[in-house]
């Protein structure tokens, strides 16, 4: 199992928290913020991509 690194947890309102892990290998990870074991994994890029159209508001159907 790789070794993680967990940035702390954000927390939306009234919403689950996250956390975003990354490793040595150049994965990102992403899970519920107490349940690090159960995680999904991508490569850092994919990550970063993910959180711009967030940010962009091309997620918001999805959430």
């Amino acid at each position: 199992m790789a070794e993680i690194t967990w940035e702390e947890p954000f927390c939306g309102e009234g919403n689950n928290c996250f956390r975003i892990g990354t490793d040595l290998e150049g994965n990102a990870y992403i899970a519920l913020a107490g349940q690090e074991d159960h995680y999904l994994t991508d490569t850092r890029e994919a990550l970063r991509t993910l959180i711009r159209d967030i940010k962009a508001g091309r997620a918001d159907h999805l959430l």
